[in-house]
C-alpha cells in the first residue's frame, strides 16, 4: 500500500461553520475522575468542515446518503490542479475554459478533485465568503462528463451561482466533496477514501477524507 495523506481539516469545539450554520459544539459531559470514563456530546451540522453532499441536499426526490452505493466514496481519483505551484486569488471564477485543458481527467465513472489552494485559508475570516467559485456553465459541463465524485478545497462549489451549480452536479448523481485539505501533497492519480456516516435520509455528512498514493 502507498502513503496515506489526510485530506481532512481538524474539527474542534467552537469552530466556525458556513454561515448561517451554528458553530460546532463539543462538550465533555463525563470524565474518568467523576464517572470512570470520558464521554462527549457533539453538536454539528451535516455539512461541517470536510464533508460531502448527497444529491438529496438540494433535490428532494434524489438519493439520500444511505441510498448511495459505497463504491462512490472509494476508488481511483485524479487531481486537477488549477493553480500549479501556487494558489488562486480570492473570488476567482472557475470557468469552463479553465477546465477544458484537463478534459482527459473528466471521464465517465471517474472521481476528480479540484485544487485551487483555498484550503490554506481555512480558519481565516474570508474562508467562507471570498472563495473561488465554479460557474454554472462549468458545473453543467462537469455533470455531462459522467464522473461520479467531484471534490474541491472550497467549502462549497460556488457563492454566486450556488443553486445552479449544486443542481447541475447533484442532479447528475455526482457526490460532491467539499472542504478538502492538503491537496498540494497529492500526485496526479491516487486512491480516494471518504466514507460518510450512514445517516438514514441524510443530506450530507462530515468525512475523514484520505488519499492513498499508488505504489510505483
Amino acid at each position: 500500500m502507498g502513503q496515506l495523506i489526510d485530506l481532512s481539516h481538524p474539527i474542534q469545539d467552537g469552530q466556525a461553520a458556513f454561515p448561517p450554520d451554528p458553530p460546532i459544539r463539543i462538550e465533555t459531559t463525563k470524565t474518568v475522575a467523576s464517572d470512570g470514563f470520558y464521554f462527549s456530546e457533539i453538536f454539528l451540522g451535516s455539512h461541517h468542515g470536510t464533508h460531502l453532499d448527497a444529491p438529496f441536499h438540494f433535490l428532494p426526490d434524489a438519493p439520500t446518503l444511505d441510498r448511495i452505493p459505497l463504491d462512490r466514496f472509494y476508488g481511483p481519483c485524479r487531481l486537477v490542479d488549477l493553480a500549479p505551484g501556487g494558489n488562486l486569488p480570492p473570488q476567482t471564477p472557475l470557468t469552463l475554459d479553465m477546465l477544458l485543458p484537463h478534459a482527459d481527467s473528466f471521464v465517465s465513472g471517474q472521481r476528480v478533485i479540484l485544487r485551487t489552494g483555498w484550503y490554506e485559508q481555512f480558519g481565516n475570516p474570508g474562508y467562507f465568503t471570498a472563495l473561488p467559485s465554479l460557474s454554472a456553465e462549468a458545473a453543467r459541463w462537469i455533470a455531462a462528463t459522467g464522473i461520479v465524485l467531484l471534490g474541491m478545497d472550497m467549502p462549497t462549489p460556488s457563492l454566486d451561482e450556488a443553486t445552479e451549480t449544486h443542481h447541475a452536479l447533484l442532479g447528475a448523481g455526482i457526490v460532491v466533496v467539499e472542504g478538502l485539505n492538503n491537496l498540494h501533497r497529492l500526485p496526479a492519480e491516487f486512491l480516494f477514501v471518504g466514507f460518510p456516516l450512514n445517516f438514514v435520509g441524510g443530506d450530507g455528512s462530515p468525512i475523514r477524507a484520505v488519499a492513498v498514493t499508488m505504489d510505483t
